[in-house]
């Protein structure tokens, strides 16, 4: 097992490398804006809304956003205490572009919190507003790694993490 976790290391480093050293300015500048629409202030303020029926409709969906928000980033505040994972370390000309809230990388709060708030979005919804919903949750966990704050693991991770909730609180009913 700890090789296998060491390969997938590697990796993930190999795809962040890739992915960092090929920024460019216009697209910086996009990412640093998407990837705030999923600090914990702001992914709270939107389902709130969205909860409180602030758009009609979309009451019980903001109830189960609400609740995969919520388990959702507990879960995350646990994993990450857990498999207390570094980020990544800025190399020469390739800083990080935001600040980060916490040391630790595994699983990403921020691709979390976005797709916890889409994927209720994106069955109430449907196609196609549901597919831009969800097309702007993938760029937010995208630009955590953009950005160079996160593995693309760590993504994927809150990904699926926020998937299990979400599917967990649609069976419960909730």
């Amino acid at each position: 097992m700890p090789s296998l976790l060491l390969r997938l290391g590697s990796y993930d480093q190999r795809l962040l490398r890739a992915l960092v050293t090929r920024r460019r300015r216009g697209l910086g500048l996009f990412m640093r804006s998407v990837t705030h629409l999923a600090d914990w202030p702001v992914a709270v303020a939107i389902t709130l809304c969205v909860a409180l029926g602030a758009v009609p409709g979309l009451e019980s969906t903001g109830v189960r956003m609400a609740w995969t928000l919520a388990v959702a980033h507990l879960a995350v505040e646990v994993l990450k205490r857990i498999f207390t994972r570094a980020r990544p370390l800025p190399s020469k000309g390739l800083e990080w572009l935001v600040t980060v809230p916490d040391q630790f990388s595994f699983p990403s709060g921020h691709a979390t919190a976005a797709m916890s708030m889409a994927l209720p979005l994106v069955v109430t919804l449907g196609w196609p507003l549901g597919g831009i919903v969800l097309s702007l949750a993938i760029c937010v966990g995208l630009s955590r790694c953009y950005l160079g704050v996160h593995y693309p693991g760590d993504v994927v991770a809150g990904w699926a993490l926020s998937a299990s909730v979400f599917t967990g609180v649609t069976i419960l009913g909730v």
